[in-house]
This record gives C-alpha cells, structure tokens and sequence, in this order.
C-alpha cells in the first residue's frame, strides 16, 4: 500500500534566485494491487509526484510509505516505467529484461532465464529474444520496458504516461494488453497521464491534480467491471465519467495541454 500524507515539494530556480511550489498539500492512498491513475493540468506536479514515490527526488513536507515504511530513495519495492523505452541499444531483448534482475543482484542465473522467458511471453514478444531494440517497433520496445519492470519483480509499478510517445491505434492497443497483464501480474500501479479517457480505462480510481502548485482536487471510484473491452470507451456511461472528470480540471484543454476524446 501507498500512503502519500500531507505532501509538500518546493524547487528552488537558481536564475531567479526564488523557489517554486510545486505540490501543496497533496494526500492519496493506493491500496494493495490497485491500480491508480493521476491526472491534471501541464505543469501540476503529477511527474513531480511519481518521482517522490520513486525515491528520485526528496520533498520537503509531509509523508511517503509503503506498508507504512517510510521512502528515502529507490529501492527493489518499486519499479519505474516511463514514457521512452530507454532500453539498451546494445543488449539483446532478453539482455534488457534481466537488467533489473542483474542490478539487484537477487536472482541467480537460471531464475533470471525463468524470468525472462515468462515475462516476454506474458507482454506477447516469445521468439525476440535475440532480436535488439532497433529491430523493434515502438509499442514492442515499450513491453520490452514492462516485462523488464515487471521481471525484477516489485511490489509497486510506477508509470509515467508510458504510452504518449505511440499512435493512436498502437496505444490502445497497448492499454488493452497492460490491462491483461495487470490482472495476471496484479502489481500495485500508480499511473501518470494526460489522457482521461485512459485513465478511465485502466484504472480503479482517478485522482484529478490541481494547476501549480498541485494538489488533489478529488478521487473518483471507476465503477466499470473488468475485463473491459476497449469498445466501452464508446458507451454512455464511460462518456458521461469522462466528462464529469474534465469539469473537475477546469481550465481549458488548450491551455493545460491535456488531450479529451473527439466528438
């Protein structure tokens, strides 16, 4: 479980000579295995945020767990998905997704093997093995990046917006497969995105971020049944939740950089 308490970030802008606010105040808790997305204007702190969780960056004010053990920088609990690949061009596939595993030094050989063979057929990329990241697609080196979090095992899935970098067609697709994955895998994920009707797609509950300096305007259950098909993205219902989620974000999609679901 996350239990983020009453957190407040500043950063200081050495050209300006003056700090930033950047999170104010903010408090959310991910249960176990749940699935949580974060959503908000450009510029809120949702990044800002993941990356506290992560151990990347301290902050200033407030609290950050899991299972009540306080976060002071990265460790094996959690595992980092983000929006590029960043596989390593000169490993194989099956090389970039024992790196994790090779990192933390927990995992003897044939473990690894196991791993490794399990993860890429679970992400739908058996037979890449010796393939190299070149030869790959963007949405197969993107589950490359899964399987490569997923291998090393980690009690909580870290992601950010790891899908903005594909097209259209690819990305749904791929949240289709994360979905499948997830509910093998039931990892606990805090996800990061600037697409709501993703975030209505995937997660169990939303929490909508304010403009700068960030915090959580309201959480809201997604009460859809799974598995969910990628056609409930067309049904009343899901339409009618998207739209009460865009009034909470009030400004304008033009401004904060967000995407809303043509008409």
């Amino acid at each position: 479980m996350i239990e983020i308490v009453r957190l407040s970030k500043r950063y200081y802008v050495e050209r300006d000579g003056r700090q930033v606010l950047a999170l104010s105040d903010v408090s959310v808790t991910v249960a176990d295995g749940q699935f949580m997305a974060i959503v908000g204007p450009s510029g809120c702190g949702k990044t800002t945020l993941l990356n506290i969780v992560a151990g990347l960056i301290p902050y200033d004010l407030g609290s950050v767990t899991i299972d009540r053990v306080r976060i002071e920088g990265p460790g094996v609990d959690r595992a980092v998905v983000f929006q590029h690949a960043s596989l390593l061009p000169w490993r194989t596939i099956a090389g970039n997704v024992r790196y994790g595993m090779e990192m933390q030094k927990r995992f003897d050989a044939a473990t690894m093997r196991e791993r490794t063979e399990y993860f890429l057929a679970l992400v739908g990329l058996s037979g890449f093995e010796k393939h190299y990241p070149s030869e790959l697609s963007g949405g197969m080196q993107q589950r490359v990046n899964l399987a490569r979090a997923l291998a090393a095992d980690p009690a909580v899935l870290l992601m950010d917006e790891p899908f903005a970098a594909l097209d259209a067609q690819t990305r749904e697709v791929m949240q289709a497969e994360l979905l499948k994955i997830w509910s093998q895998a039931r990892k606990t994920v805090l996800f990061i995105t600037h697409q709501i009707n993703e975030a209505v797609y995937l997660a169990d509950r939303v929490a909508v971020m304010s403009a700068r300096p960030g915090h959580v305007k309201g959480i809201l259950d997604i009460p859809f049944e799974r598995p969910r098909p990628l056609s409930l993205k067309r049904e009343t219902r899901f339409l009618k939740l998207e739209d009460e989620i865009w009034k909470m974000v009030e400004e304008t999609p033009e401004r904060i950089g967000m995407a809303r679901t043509a008409s």
